[in-house]
C-alpha cells in the first residue's frame, strides 16, 4: 500500500547583517576597538567623534522645501532624501547614562622585549666558542621550548645538525656544548627533564649539607621523592625527619619552568581590559559598560553634501549616477554599522545586567558560596534572547568587580540538590571542598572517600568519584601527593 506524507520543514537562515552583528557581540573590548578602527578606515562615509550640527536642521529643511519632481535614477530607485533627511541631523552618539565614562579605566600595554631564545643567544656572545660549537649552541638554544626545556634526544639533535646545519659532530661534543647552554640564565634552562632542571638549579647554589642532601635525593631517589615516600627517603639517605624536611623545602623553592619566568619570551602577554564594571553604591549594585564600547559615530556630512549636490544639479550624467550608487552603498554600510553597534551595546548591557541581578547576593558579598546555579538558558529566558547570544557575551567578556576581574562564564555552573532538596551550585560545593582540603592535617591528608563523607555531613551527598572530579578540576592532587612531613 502506497503512503503519501506531507512534511513541513521550517528553516531559518541568518542574513549577512545578522551574522556580522553576532560577530560584533562576541568581540571583547580590545578586539572591538580594532574592528571599529578597520570599519572607519574602509568606509569614508562613517566618521567618529562629535560633529557641529547646529546649522544642519535649517539646511535640510530648505532642501526639502525646494524638492521638486527631479529626475531620479530609475534603475536603482534611489531616494536621495532618505540619505539627506534623518541621518545627518543626529550625531549617532551612542553614549547613554548606563555607560561608564571610564575615567578610572584600566589599560595595561602589551609587554615588549627580546624573545627568550634571543635572550639566551645574547648571553652566548660572552662565551668563547669555535664555529662548530657556536652552530651547535645556536641549534640547542633554538630547541629550547617556552618552558625552558630541550625535550629532544641527543641522537635526534645529532642527526638534525648533520642534515639541516651541515655540522658533523658526536654526542660527547653536543653534551659538552649543552652544559655550556645550561650554564646560562635563568638557572635550569635547557634541561632535558624536570629532575635535571632542579639539579642544575641546586648546583648553582652554595653547597651546604642540606643542598647536597637535596641533590642526592633528586639523583638517587627522584621517583620516591615525587611520590612522597618520606619514610623510605629517611631510611635510604640515613637522615633525620628534620633534615629531610629542610632538603625538601629547598627543592620546593626551585622553578620547575625556568622559561616561564622570563617576561620577554615568545608569548605576548595580553592584559585583560574589562568589558563591564560592577560597583556597590549605598548597598546597591551599579553596572556600567566600558566607555570604549560606546563610541561616538555619525554619517559623514561631506558624503551627504555630495548627494545634495547631485539632487540640485540639472544635468545628471552617467558618471554622476555611478558616483551616487557608490555613495548609497557606503551610506547604507555606515547606517547599518552604527545601528549594529547600538544593538551590540544593548545586548551586552541587558545580558550582564540579568546576570548581575541573578547573582545579586554573590556580587554584594563576594562569597562564592552565594553563587546560585545558573546556566545559559536561565539568562536567555529572562532577557528573551537566544542561548547562543548569551554564550557569546559570557565566553569572551570580563567584568571588573570589587573582588577582582573575572571572566563572565565563570559565574555559570550546573546544580545539584542538597539533603533539603534545594538546588545548590557546583561552584559552592567546590568552594567548600577547597576549604576542607586547605584546613586538613597535612601529615595525614584526607582521601576522596573521607572528603565525600565530610561533604555529606555538611549536607551535600555526592559520590566519591564526583569528589575526585571536582578535586581534579580545582587542580588539587590526590591525598598522597598532598602529604607533608
Amino acid at each position: 500500500m502506497l503512503k503519501q506524507h506531507l512534511q513541513f520543514k521550517l528553516s531559518q537562515k541568518l542574513s549577512p547583517q545578522q551574522i556580522q552583528l553576532m560577530k560584533l557581540i562576541q568581540l571583547p573590548t580590545q578586539a572591538f576597538e580594532q574592528r571599529l578602527k578597520q570599519e572607519l578606515e574602509e568606509n569614508p562615509a562613517l566618521e567618529s567623534g562629535k560633529e557641529d550640527l547646529d546649522n544642519t536642521n535649517d539646511e535640510f529643511e530648505d532642501l526639502y522645501d525646494n524638492e521638486s519632481d527631479s529626475e531620479t535614477i530609475a534603475a536603482e530607485d534611489i531616494n536621495i532624501d532618505d540619505y539627506l533627511s534623518d541621518d545627518e541631523v543626529p550625531d549617532y552618539r551612542t553614549q547613554a547614562n548606563n555607560y561608564s565614562s571610564d575615567d578610572d579605566e584600566k589599560s595595561v600595554p602589551y609587554a615588549a622585549g627580546t624573545t627568550f631564545n634571543q635572550y639566551l643567544l645574547n648571553q652566548l656572545n660572552t662565551v668563547y666558542l669555535n664555529d662548530d660549537e657556536w652552530a651547535i649552541a645556536e641549534f640547542l638554544v633554538g630547541s629550547v621550548d617556552e618552558s625552558g626545556y630541550i625535550r629532544r634526544p641527543i641522537t635526534d639533535i645529532l642527526d638534525d645538525l648533520a642534515f639541516t646545519q651541515n655540522v658533523y659532530t658526536d654526542e660527547e661534543t653536543i653534551k659538552r656544548v649543552l652544559s655550556i647552554v645550561q650554564s646560562l640564565d635563568p638557572p635550569g634552562v635547557a634541561a632535558r627533564s624536570l629532575e635535571e632542571c632542579l639539579i642544575i638549579q641546586l648546583e648553582r647554589k652554595e653547597l651546604t649539607p642540606i643542598i647536597e642532601l637535596a641533590i642526592s635525593i633528586l639523583k638517587k631517589s627522584f621517583d620516591q621523592f615525587t611520590k612522597k615516600h618520606y619514610k623510605k627517603l629517611i631510611q635510604k639517605h640515613n637522615v633525620t625527619e628534620e633534615e629531610l624536611k629542610e632538603a625538601i623545602s629547598e627543592i620546593e623553592k626551585l622553578n620547575p619552568k625556568p622559561g616561564g619566568s622570563y617576561s620577554g619570551n615568545n608569548r605576548i602577554i595580553e592584559h585583560v581590559v574589562p568589558d563591564f564594571s560592577i560597583r556597590i553604591v549605598e548597598g546597591e549594585l551599579e553596572l556600567s559598560l566600558n566607555g570604549r564600547n560606546a563610541p561616538e559615530l555619525h554619517v559623514s556630512k561631506e558624503y551627504s553634501n555630495m548627494l545634495k549636490g547631485y539632487k540640485e544639479s540639472k544635468d545628471k550624467s552617467k558618471s554622476q549616477k555611478d558616483t551616487v550608487l557608490f555613495i548609497k552603498q557606503k551610506l547604507d554600510a555606515a547606517k547599518w554599522f552604527i545601528d549594529a553597534i547600538r544593538q551590540r551595546q544593548q545586548t551586552l548591557y541587558i545580558t550582564m545586567n540579568a546576570i548581575m541581578q541573578y547573582q545579586k547576593e554573590y556580587f554584594l558579598t563576594g562569597d562564592e558560596r552565594n553563587l546560585r546555579p545558573m546556566i545559559l538558558k536561565d539568562i536567555a529566558d529572562q532577557i528573551n534572547m537566544d542561548v547562543s547570544t548569551v554564550s557569546r557575551v559570557a565566553n569572551s567578556k570580563y567584568v571588573d568587580t570589587p573582588y577582582g576581574t573575572k571572566l563572565i562564564k565563570d559565574y555559570f555552573s550546573e546544580s545539584m540538590k542538597n539533603e533539603q532538596g534545594e538546588d545548590v551550585s557546583t561552584k559552592e560545593i567546590k568552594k567548600i571542598l577547597e576549604t576542607v582540603i586547605a584546613e586538613e592535617e597535612k601529615r595525614k591528608p584526607l582521601t576522596d572517600d573521607k572528603l565525600a563523607a565530610i561533604l555529606k555531613e555538611k549536607g551535600y551527598p555526592i559520590a566519591r568519584r564526583t569528589v575526585a572530579k571536582y578535586r581534579e578540576q580545582l587542580g588539587i592532587p590526590v591525598a598522597r601527593l598532598r602529604k607533608q612531613i
